[in-house]
């Protein structure tokens, strides 16, 4: 049998801490503050998911996700509320609530916040290339430059394409971010 796994109740809401199967409601969780790139749940906790990254965003206005890129495993997103602006392969598209996004290997991609409520995200990623050097890069785009989410020198290096971004720090959840508060 698999166990169930700890959670950890830190000043800024519960993390999962050990291996093993948990449920943890969202607005209860440790968030992420990422100053010009809004809020982020990542529901791992101090373990690591090894097939399956899973990630609630909840940005402004303006504020990207991350930066412009590809990877080498499939991404998708759900809108879940708001609006948000889709950067893919130089193009733009306005997303609504319930637009599902899929990104395959290869497709450079980014999601802005747009409109006038917070734009929230589910984010759902495959895992197998991460800390290789095969990874995936963050190419120079125009359409990525324009919103402020994009590099001027092409780079497979994360730190140097969010170098100008402060370190994430930990958040507890702050009603109305989420739907139905």
């Amino acid at each position: 049998m698999v166990p169930e796994a700890p959670l950890e109740r830190t000043e800024d809401g519960l993390a999962a801490a050990g291996e093993g199967w948990f449920v943890l409601n969202a607005r209860e969780a440790r968030w992420r503050i990422r100053e010009g790139r809004g809020y982020s749940l990542g529901f791992e906790g101090s373990t690591d998911f090894s097939q399956l990254g899973v990630c609630l965003f909840v940005l402004s206005a303006g504020e990207p996700i991350g930066m412009y890129h590809w990877e080498a495993n499939q991404e998708d997103f759900l809108v879940l509320s708001g609006e948000g602006l889709l950067l893919i392969e130089g193009e733009e598209r306005l997303l609504r609530q319930w637009d599902f996004v899929h990104c395959p290997v290869g497709a450079s991609h980014m999601i802005i916040g747009a409109g006038d409520v917070p734009c929230v995200v589910l984010a759902v990623g495959a895992r197998g290339n991460e800390g290789d050097a095969d990874w995936g890069a963050y190419p120079v785009a125009d359409v990525a430059l324009k919103h402020n989410a994009g590099v001027e020198e092409a780079t497979a290096d994360a730190e140097v394409a969010y170098v100008r971004f402060p370190a994430l720090g930990p958040t507890s959840y702050r009603e109305g971010w989420l739907p139905g508060d």
